[in-house]
């Protein structure tokens, strides 16, 4: 969006724009003033998601963080943001409002404006694909089971082997990080980074942004080879490890075989 494609809207368009500029002004009304080339917008940021992409250390981006409404008031003004939109026209006047279908997109970065779709789409390939919002849920709900199993049948000698297994599963998601399955663990997480950027490249190249990437199908098998691979470290160093509590138990007498 530019002052010429502004002043060019038709007054029954819905079109969605992409708007790059400069922080000017932030109202207590939640209003962001953009400032751009040629033209500057007021934007409503009530109710709205706002993310910030961080600086970039590593080879492969982070993602970027949703931030809060006071987060985004202490941002200088000169910081630069990305705002993708649908502009409406209301009371006779086109505004740049979210719709359902096209909800305002408002990112803060510091980089130059032609790498900010590589960092975005690198930085969209987190650290481990298969943590997300219910991963910790989950996990409580299984320890919760498992005490409940460990207590149920606790104090009857036939289910002594099964009270003995509900609590070392308990410890299970804790036990990469304790020797001696530590190593492979941290082999592990040495292959998923190298995992994530095998796929960031993948989807850079996807979107013709990564033009010496020419066999992505070689760099997806390889990136799903190794993924398989670290995870199968992660699950022999939990096995010595739950092997290593076993005999622990055996030598101080508290399970016989």
């Amino acid at each position: 969006m530019d002052y010429r494609q502004y002043r060019q809207l038709e007054d029954s368009a819905n079109s969605v724009f992409r708007f790059t500029g400069e922080i000017e002004s932030i109202t207590d009304a939640h209003t962001l003033w953009v400032k751009g080339d040629d033209l500057t917008i007021p934007v409503s940021l009530d109710k709205t998601k706002c993310h910030l992409l961080p600086i970039s250390e590593g080879a492969v981006p982070e993602a970027p963080e949703q931030i809060r409404w006071n987060h985004v008031s202490t941002l200088t003004e000169g910081a630069k943001v990305f705002i993708g939109v649908e502009v409406k026209k209301q009371n006779n006047r086109f505004s740049f409002c979210p719709a359902k279908e096209n909800p305002l997109m408002v990112i803060f970065y510091n980089c130059a404006d032609d790498e900010l779709p590589v960092q975005i789409i690198s930085g969209a390939r987190t650290r481990n694909d298969y943590w997300n919002s219910l991963t910790p849920i989950s996990l409580v709900i299984g320890a919760l089971s498992l005490i409940y199993i460990a207590a149920s049948f606790l104090g009857r000698t036939a289910y002594f082997l099964t009270v003995i297994s509900a609590i070392v599963a308990v410890f299970i998601p804790i036990l990469p990080v304790f020797p001696p399955g530590l190593l492979l663990t941290a082999l592990h997480r040495r292959l998923l980074l190298q995992v994530r950027q095998l796929k960031a490249n993948c989807d850079l190249a996807g979107f013709g942004l990564l033009p010496s990437l020419k066999n992505i199908r070689s760099y997806a098998v390889r990136a799903y080879a190794l993924e398989g691979l670290s995870w199968l470290l992660l699950f022999a160093g939990i096995l010595i490890n739950v092997i290593f509590i076993i005999l622990l138990l055996i030598q101080f007498k508290v399970i016989t075989l």
